[in-house]
């Protein structure tokens, strides 16, 4: 009986140790790339900040299951995320269209003060398609800023703090200007302004970053402070992310509340290129906001691979968020990245790599996990 025992926890002991240490980890393998593209940031890994989350796909019976496998994933470490906090108000605009009878995304409204008459749908397209800062700030007029971020940790995914607007003169104001909705052609409403809490300093890791900065005409030789800025990590994208391309793989209080007609409008819109959405092909090439595989490219996006994404690029950070599918080739993948390039370390001067460095390497490891599925799919 007791060999019985022994042998019974040492088979208990072994399962144990095989789930702890699971499969290896494939961006071991992506990474130790002799491209130059990787090579050239791995060589000097501690200088460009990067994050990664790859996730592998595997289907069984009518089960999605997620395998996530990191390379210095750290919420505490902060990094810049730009554009990328448009895509959480875009899902939290179509989930308050929802709360409000009389509206919906083809409704036209406009700010007050703004000569632009919009409807929620072009904002949401113009986003995905051009990353339009302005359409972006349209949603968070409607929304407000604490409701934001309140709608999106009620779904289980945090940590965000996004406390201002994009690239606008009145980024960082805690009140929302009314909007003015056309509830038909002759009839208008105006809704309430929105308050917010103020901002307070975030406590993180890395909050200050490099040696200087210009403000205005002046160059200061100080660490340039990000702790007012937003929030929006690595775990909190890659986890928006799956609840929008798979929702039914989470439980019903976790999923956003988004009709079947919202979500296939919204799954367009990530995937449409710039071309497909009325904007000026040679300007907006298919690349223009799709860093993995084809960021460093402006060659043709072939039509069996549609890729779901949001990139954000401002103050040398450089990030993409991207559920990546191969009709053809029968794979899909998700990967969330984020690289700093800022050799001179002076923050707000216009001067990064990101053509140099950060797009190539982006686009480099878009193409290693994708040629990584297309050997495992064998």
């Amino acid at each position: 009986m007791r060999y019985q025992n022994y042998f019974l926890i040492v088979l208990i002991g072994l399962q144990i140790s095989c789930s702890e240490q699971g499969p290896a980890n494939p961006l071991e393998a992506v990474l130790s790339s002799k491209d130059d593209r990787i090579k050239r940031v791995m060589d000097s890994i501690d200088q460009y900040e990067v994050q990664i989350r790859y996730t592998k796909i595997d289907r069984r019976n009518d089960s999605v299951i997620f395998n996530d496998f990191d390379f210095q994933v750290d919420e505490s470490k902060y990094f810049y995320p730009a554009s990328t906090v448009k895509f959480p108000a875009t899902v939290t605009a179509l989930e308050k269209l929802n709360e409000i009878d009389t509206l919906s995304r083809n409704t036209l409204f406009y700010v007050e003060g703004d000569s632009i008459k919009t409807t929620f749908a072009r904002a949401i397209e113009e986003i995905f398609a051009v990353s339009d800062n302005a359409a972006n700030n349209r949603l968070i007029e409607f929304i407000g800023q604490d409701n934001l971020n309140k709608m999106i940790r009620n779904r289980g995914v945090r940590p965000i703090r996004i406390s201002h607007r994009l690239s606008t003169a009145n980024a960082d104001d805690i009140v929302t200007k009314p909007l003015i909705i056309y509830l038909n052609d002759s009839t208008t409403a105006t809704t309430a302004s929105i308050i917010s809490a103020s901002a307070t300093p975030l406590q993180l890791k890395h909050i200050k970053k490099g040696k200087g900065f210009l403000s205005g005409d002046s160059l200061y030789s100080e660490p340039f402070d990000f702790g007012l800025k937003n929030y929006y990590p690595i775990h909190a994208q890659h986890e928006l992310l799956k609840r929008v391309i798979f929702p039914n793989q989470f439980p019903k209080e976790k999923r956003f509340n988004l009709s079947k007609e919202q979500r296939t409008f919204l799954l367009k819109a990530m995937h449409t290129l710039p071309k497909n959405a009325g904007y000026d092909a040679k300007e907006y090439y298919d690349s223009y906001g799709k860093f993995f595989m084809y960021g460093d490219s402006e060659d043709v996006i072939p039509d069996h691979i549609k890729i779901f994404n949001k990139v954000g690029y401002a103050y040398g950070t450089l990030t993409d968020c991207a559920y990546i599918m191969d009709e053809k080739n029968k794979i899909d993948f998700m990967v969330t990245a984020t690289i700093l390039v800022n050799k001179d370390g002076i923050f707000n001067n216009d001067n990064y790599e990101y053509d140099e460095i950060g797009i190539p390497f982006l686009a480099q490891l878009g193409r290693e996990l994708y040629h990584y599925e297309l050997e495992s799919n064998k």
